[in-house]
């Protein structure tokens, strides 16, 4: 028998999942959470085979879930279950840990499947799941490890902006600001402004 918790915050959903799982003969669902913190929680106590993870949640989303319960139990099999397939979406849980990706519009037999061959070691895809992990990997978009907003703050700060003077122009507060320099900070390992400026330059991460 294998043992399966259903992490989802609609109880409709996991309802319905349980419905399914348990027409089953070898499956059976041993516990249900509604977030990531109570999944983590409930992990603990009913040690499952196998996990079915929702990602977008309230609080701790699946992948924060995914992490935690890895931490704690790195042979746990955790396949992820939703609507969405953004290749950002599929990234972070692969990277994660996750077993598998697969999407809501699964069959009860592809989902059954899936869950047999998760509980045997295998790593479960969808069809279109697959399709764009192996396209993310032939063709790999050139990284830059800074976002959107954090370039246009040290933009601001290569011409030589204060932090005041920078949160005025992209209508932030000042404390924001220093909140995105100190993650510019950390990714690109420098420890002040002009050093993070010169890297940025060199790395041609400013345009």
């Amino acid at each position: 028998m294998i043992t399966i918790m259903l992490v989802d915050d609609h109880p409709v959903v996991r309802e319905g999942l349980r419905g399914m799982l348990e027409a089953e003969a070898d499956l059976t669902v041993v516990g249900e959470a509604g977030s990531g913190h109570e999944a983590i929680a409930l992990d603990r106590v009913k040690q499952p085979d196998v996990v079915l993870m929702d990602l977008r949640m309230p609080g701790l989303d699946g992948v924060g879930a995914i992490r935690g319960i890895l931490k704690e139990t790195p042979k746990r099999r955790i396949v992820v279950l939703t609507t969405y397939e953004t290749d950002a979406d599929i990234l972070r849980a692969v990277e994660a840990g996750a077993a598998g990706y697969l999407l809501k519009d699964a069959s009860r037999a592809e989902l059954a499947g899936a869950i047999r061959a998760a509980a045997r070691g295998e790593t479960v895809l969808a069809p279109s799941v697959a399709g764009k992990l192996v396209n993310r990997v032939r063709n790999p978009e050139p990284a830059s490890p800074l976002s959107a907003r954090e370039v246009e703050v040290l933009r601001l700060v290569a011409k030589g902006l204060t932090n005041a003077e920078i949160g005025r122009s992209l209508h932030i507060g000042e404390a924001t600001v220093k909140t995105h320099l100190l993650r510019v900070f950390g990714k690109l390992g420098v420890s002040d402004r002009t050093a993070a400026v010169t890297t940025a330059l060199d790395r041609q991460l400013l345009g």
